[in-house]
């Protein structure tokens, strides 16, 4: 009787599992058909290759991020900074450690049917559009930006982009981009310009600005 009741709660397990992986699949496949179907891409057939694309991705990551504990990695130390690393620090080590295959199916499928305009349509989906309004703020903050300031600095963040559709969460995401950010922000200091300086200006014009507004 016993064995039977156990036998019974293993098989209630494993349809539970099964039961959540669907929904996921499914929540998955609901996502990606919306995204593609925002490019109005008036082709079907493409339109259904390009879903299965992307659904395939999401599902990949997170099926790697859920099976794949940040406890994997020892709690230590960051190497460049000597703090103890984050419980998000772990999690993306692990994560970053997804076979490259999964990016590199996304990348390919994608190319495969769209334009780059296309793509990088896609790939904002994943980031919530962050290449955009971090460039508009990089270009309100750095006072007369050349056109190779411009440039550089969208270059840097269209590389966080496509780095970030390789993880889960929203913290992940951004952690991604702050890596990029820096990298402009030391670009911009080995080049002439003041970040620290140029950020302080912008934050103390918000600041005056505000005051005026007020009575």
């Amino acid at each position: 009787m016993k064995l039977n009741s156990f036998v019974y709660f293993i098989l209630f397990l494993l349809a539970t599992t099964q039961t959540v992986k669907a929904d996921e699949s499914t929540e998955m496949e609901k996502k990606a058909a919306e995204w593609v179907a925002s490019l109005d891409l008036k082709d079907a057939e493409k339109e259904v290759r390009v879903t299965r694309v992307v659904a395939d991705h999401l599902t990949a990551v997170r099926t790697w991020h859920s099976e794949h504990s940040y406890e994997l990695v020892p709690a230590g130390v960051n190497p460049r900074t000597g703090d103890p690393l984050t419980q998000l620090d772990r999690q993306m080590i692990v994560d970053s450690s997804m076979p490259k295959e999964v990016h590199e199916n996304l990348m390919n499928g994608l190319r495969a049917d769209l334009t780059e305009e296309q793509v990088e349509a896609i790939l904002d989906k994943y980031t919530v559009g962050k290449v955009a309004f971090t460039m508009k703020a990089y270009r309100e903050i750095v006072p007369n930006m050349t056109a190779e300031e411009d440039s550089t600095i969208l270059s840097y963040l269209k590389q966080a982009r496509e780095m970030a559709v390789d993880y889960k969460s929203m913290k992940q995401i951004s952690a991604v981009f702050e890596i990029y950010k820096t990298k402009a922000e030391q670009y911009l200091n080995a080049n002439g310009r003041n970040w620290r300086q140029m950020y302080k200006d912008y934050v103390n014009e918000l600041k005056r600005k505000k005051a005026e507004k007020q009575p």
